[in-house]
């Protein structure tokens, strides 16, 4: 049971970043809650499970409020978040091309986000998750020099605006779990920032599937099947819990 909550600059090293980013980084958040949006129900329901439809039609009406309101920076936010989940659905289906295009809009819309309002912890923790699939999706040799920094950085920036806000330690959990040990990966680290981040919101489906994985990686299958039943418990239309669940059972 889970405890209380409480650069080698070769090719292989940058090709290994990217594979362990390919493998592992899946969109995992969500929108902060905001009861005065009408969208935010449909956005909550699309993210628990990446249904296609209800995404692009998220995704048109979040790019005409955009388009009617260019100084709001939920708008663009939430784009990104959209075309976060659009990446995961193509991914899904194989089809590196449509998943390259979402994650390329989703980070220029988080940037404009940014842009408009740079102070938003979630904003920058969810640029840092973008880039760190930036790696793994047809970055290339190259792209772990030129994005993992950035990650890091706009971690570092989500943490000074907000160290009490669960969506940033999940993200600083992400970066210790995907990075390479010699670019400064650690589990333990990631294992520690995913219970900060689901002791701030225990009721985080997809930051127990990814502290599941931390475990996984460590061998311990014991705790990696009790954090896959929590999240199951959170959201059994979760795909990405489905999906652990199965791995945990080879």
């Amino acid at each position: 049971m889970l405890p209380p909550l409480n650069i080698n600059k070769s090719r292989r090293v940058f090709l290994l970043a990217g594979a362990v980013s390919l493998g592992l980084m899946s969109s995992a958040f969500t929108a902060p809650a905001q009861t005065d949006d009408p969208l935010a129900p449909a956005l909550e329901a699309a993210r628990r499970r990446r249904d296609p439809s209800q995404l692009e039609s998220l995704k048109s009406q979040l790019e005409q409020r955009a388009s009617q309101n260019p100084n709001d920076a939920s708008s663009p936010y939430k784009l990104a978040l959209v075309e976060s989940y659009l990446v995961d659905v193509a991914e899904s289906r194989k089809d590196k091309k449509a998943a390259i295009a979402a994650l390329d809009k989703g980070i220029e819309a988080d940037q404009r986000a940014i842009q408009l309002d740079d102070r938003s912890a979630d904003a920058h923790s969810l640029l840092a998750d973008l880039y760190g699939r930036k790696i793994g999706l047809g970055g290339g040799m190259f792209a772990g020099p030129r994005f993992g920094p950035k990650v890091g950085e706009e971690n570092k920036r989500a943490v000074a605006l907000d160290e009490k806000n669960p969506h940033v330690w999940a993200s600083t959990g992400r970066q210790y779990l995907m990075a390479p040990k010699a670019f400064g990966g650690d589990t333990a680290r990631a294992i520690d920032s995913f219970k900060k981040s689901l002791t701030l919101d225990p009721n985080q489906d997809e930051t127990w599937v990814w502290l599941a994985k931390a475990y996984e990686k460590q061998s311990d299958k014991t705790n990696a099947r009790d954090a896959i039943q929590h999240a199951l418990q959170l959201n059994p239309q979760s795909p990405s819990a489905q999906e652990a669940s199965k791995s945990l059972e080879k």
